[in-house]
């Protein structure tokens, strides 16, 4: 079964950096849509960056050019590279994927990597 592994998370100060990845098994991610969200405690889950079944590119407005979405298919990962972190930047982030148009909605999630930023 398709299972979405992330990695990467851990405590930093603001104004620090973290890159996330996500390692598929059983999954392809230039096959569709696929790309990071994130929840913090008591929040609606949002979505950070995605890369669509075409290769275009969105970004949440939040990130304001801060973040940087990125894949490497020759290890099939998905990355999140996350500069000038604020401490409203700190949840849980959770790669996922689906293997058609992003409106479609995703069907894989990974269980997430905890990003906690202090101030």
């Amino acid at each position: 079964q398709v299972q979405l592994v992330e990695s990467g998370g851990g405590s930093v100060q603001a104004g620090g950096s973290l890159r996330l990845s996500c390692t598929a098994s059983d999954y392809t991610f230039r096959s569709g849509c696929r790309g990071w969200f994130r929840q913090a405690p008591g929040k609606e889950r949002e979505e950070v960056a995605t890369f669509d079944k075409d290769g275009s590119t969105k970004y949440a407005s939040f990130v304001k050019g801060r973040f940087t979405i990125a894949q490497d298919s020759t290890r099939n990962s998905l990355y999140l590279q996350m500069n000038n972190l604020k401490p409203d930047d700190t949840a849980m982030y959770y790669c996922a994927a689906v293997a058609t148009w992003c409106s479609f909605g995703m069907s894989h999630w990974g269980k997430g990597t905890l990003v906690t930023i202090s101030t």
